[in-house]
């Protein structure tokens, strides 16, 4: 990348990373205009003079318009929303993935605690019911236990 391409890049991701800033501009995604109070409602959470301010600023980039009916994006801010609406669904898999790895028991650490030639320790866990085969070690546990069909 050219210092050129560095800077505008470096310009954009300040602008972005100023408090409820993403926020202003996800709020006003599905077109309609919004009024000042409707807006600080929708992005929750954002005092008065913060919202004043961010939208200041993404009027100046030229992101955010204001006419009659109140707050909207500028084509320019479409477009922005646009490059970034994958983060919606990447936010739904990363969700998903950090509600598993949360779930999951903690692997044990292998290496230099065993002796030669020894079998790892399995670690505590249900006794295996009758004619059932253990999980393979290739394959992790399931973070979600099986239900027991007797109540």
């Amino acid at each position: 990348m050219s210092t050129k391409e560095n800077a505008a890049i470096s310009q954009l991701l300040a602008l972005l990373e100023a408090r409820y800033a993403l926020r202003v501009l996800w709020a006003l995604r599905d077109g309609h205009a919004q009024t000042f109070r409707l807006l600080q409602d929708s992005v929750g959470g954002i005092t008065p003079n913060t919202l004043n301010t961010r939208i200041k600023e993404l009027r100046e980039a030229g992101l955010v318009s204001h006419g009659g009916d109140g707050y909207s994006l500028t084509v320019s801010g479409q477009d922005l929303l646009k490059r970034l609406s994958d983060l919606q669904a990447f936010a739904g898999k990363w969700q998903l993935g950090q509600v598993r790895k949360a779930a999951a028991p903690p692997i044990p650490a292998t290496g230099a605690s065993a002796a030669p030639g020894s079998a790892p320790a399995t670690p505590p866990g249900p006794a295996a019911a009758p004619g059932s085969q253990p999980p393979s070690p290739s394959s992790p546990p399931s973070p979600i236990p099986p239900v027991d069909g007797a109540d």
